[in-house]
């Protein structure tokens, strides 16, 4: 059976998607868990693009049944692999040829169930976007570098709350050494994607807690829209000495390459002063982390103190943490929470 259906159908669906679109397209940005099979690889979506702008549309399709009939049997298979049920979700970019005709090739080749998305990913993207607009109730977790917010983050799961990790969907924790050892980050587009499904998973008349985050988080960027509510949301803040913080991030940063620490500091040496960098490198490549730790944390307070001076005042909470203990403190701060919501 071939049906057309809307986004909010196909994703509630549960069935596997198959995306058709070219890798390059795919990379950008695709649904969540899509499984690509491209109808043509880049070079001949190229390829065909200039024969219809240079001849016509009647040549780019015959061009593109040239190069996709030596596939098809290919396609079929990965597609039983896939969907070994045989129900499938199909997704290019507009809904257009690429999905139907693949969904037509799957439909004749005994798949039950074949269906494909008004509009493709496109309407998707559209979808993520007004989803991401729309007003959620944030709670959210600050504190100077080296707090462990994340690690609190996760212990508050545990206590039934709701969690977004910003930073775990970004690849990249935050500052110039936050992509150290981190897989490559995704493009905006997809990073978007992923936040809209994992915040499809929430229950969103309830609370989400996220980590306070700068608009940016390595080169990906948090969509406006999304920051100006987190920005507005109240902040528990949890303050650590600094001494503390510097033996968290020796522990943190101990296994990681030199090299690429140095590099780091490469990328704040203005902002940290020249002779402050210069002595950091040094202390770096004397293995005494925790001296270079706490030049960087001055640089960093200093920094995370001024932004956090354009939020609204009274919408901070502070707790004076003695060191930290991700498990402890995530304690303290939901015992805070709850005397304040009155709703654990």
């Amino acid at each position: 059976m071939l049906l057309s259906v809307n986004i909010v159908d196909a994703l509630s669906s549960a069935y596997p998607v198959i995306d058709v679109r070219s890798p390059i397209e795919y990379n950008q940005g695709h649904i969540p868990n899509a499984v690509n099979i491209p109808l043509f690889s880049d070079e001949e979506r190229t390829e065909i693009g200039i024969v219809y702008k240079n001849k016509s549309e009647k040549a780019a399709i015959e061009l593109g049944l040239q190069i996709v009939n030596p596939k098809l049997n290919d396609f079929i298979l990965k597609a039983r692999q896939i969907a070994p049920e045989l129900k499938v979700v199909v997704c290019c970019w507009r809904g257009g040829m690429r999905s139907n005709s693949f969904a037509k090739l799957l439909n004749e080749n005994h798949f039950t169930e074949v269906k494909v998305i008004i509009g493709g990913y496109n309407s998707y993207r559209k979808h993520v976007r007004e989803f991401i607009g729309q007003p959620i109730t944030m709670k959210i977790l600050g504190g100077y570098t080296g707090s462990g917010k994340t690690m609190i983050l996760k212990e508050l799961v545990k206590n039934g709350q709701q969690v977004i990790d910003l930073e775990d969907l970004a690849n990249h924790k935050g500052s110039a050494f936050g992509g150290i050892s981190q897989p490559a980050q995704p493009t905006n587009e997809h990073f978007e994607n992923m936040l809209f499904y994992q915040l499809s998973k929430l229950d969103l008349s309830k609370e989400v807690w996220l980590e306070d985050e700068s608009r940016n988080i390595g080169k990906v960027v948090i969509p406006d829209v999304f920051f100006e509510q987190m920005q507005k949301a109240g902040l528990y803040f949890i303050d650590i000495p600094k001494e503390e913080r510097a033996k968290f991030l020796v522990i943190d940063y101990k296994s990681c390459d030199r090299d690429l620490i140095k590099q780091s500091v490469l990328k704040i040496s203005k902002r940290l002063g020249g002779q402050n960098a210069v002595k950091t490198s040094k202390l770096i490549d004397e293995n005494k982390l925790y001296e270079a730790a706490l030049i960087t944390l001055g640089y960093y307070d200093k920094a995370y103190f001024k932004m956090m001076q354009t939020r609204e005042q009274s919408s901070i909470i502070k707790l004076d943490l003695p060191k930290v203990d991700h498990q402890k403190n995530a304690e303290l701060l939901f015992a805070q929470y709850c005397k304040i919501s009155n709703s654990c």
